[in-house]
């Protein structure tokens, strides 16, 4: 049986059932264990420990440390392949929300590009096209807020950074999310990254049912 569950210290568990856990990712916690034991803290152990009945690799997705918001694990192995494979073939529903830097002109677009990741200056993601994959993302404006602007990402593929790119780009929409270091002046606005996974739907590997969710945006 499936439900909503109460908060607890570290982990806000919005939905779990025998199968799927969907949780809320706190912004500045990574989403799977990074290089020495200072990162071992991560949403997937935090999972790991309130499903002690949990088997498998659990990870399906991963959201950047800044960002917060909605995810989604399979409680074991075929449930996370199954969620996994729903990923690839795109059929889970994603939105977000964010501030930007500045106004925009348009009220909604699609923006296309083609990343890949700059080996020489890791993680960062760059515009390649020649080398690059292809990115998708469409957005609506949500609020004009002084110098900032409140727009919903649906981003239409998965690729590494692409909203924070598809933001901030000279060839995207030209207005870095608030708060990013990486391709804004995050470090100058002293904000967190000001994105949030918002709303999620997947399906339910047993039974096929769309399974919903929505997480206010806290900022």
């Amino acid at each position: 049986m499936g439900g909503i569950e109460a908060d607890e210290p570290g982990l806000r568990v919005v939905f779990s059932s025998d199968r799927v856990a969907v949780v809320e990712k706190p912004s500045g916690v990574l989403s799977v264990p990074g290089k020495g034991p200072e990162k071992a803290d991560c949403m997937a152990s935090r999972v790991a420990a309130h499903f002690p009945r949990a088997t498998g690799p659990l990870v399906v997705h991963r959201l950047d440390m800044e960002t917060s918001g909605l995810m989604v694990f399979g409680l074991d192995a075929g449930a996370q392949r199954a969620l996994s494979m729903q990923f690839e073939a795109r059929a889970v529903r994603k939105r977000y929300v964010a501030l930007l830097e500045g106004v925009l002109a348009q009220e909604r677009g699609i923006v296309e590009l083609p990343i890949r990741m700059d080996p020489e200056n890791r993680p960062i993601q760059v515009v390649d096209y020649v080398h690059g994959k292809p990115s998708v993302t469409r957005y609506r404006v949500l609020a004009y807020e002084t110098d900032r602007t409140r727009v919903e990402f649906e981003p239409l593929t998965g690729r590494t950074h692409q909203l924070r790119v598809h933001a901030a780009h000279e060839e995207g929409m030209r207005a870095p999310i608030v708060g990013d270091v990486l391709y804004g002046g995050g470090a100058a606005s002293g904000d967190r990254l000001m994105l949030h996974a918002t709303e999620l739907s997947v399906f339910d590997p047993d039974t096929g049912r769309e399974l919903s969710f929505v997480s206010p945006t806290p900022f």
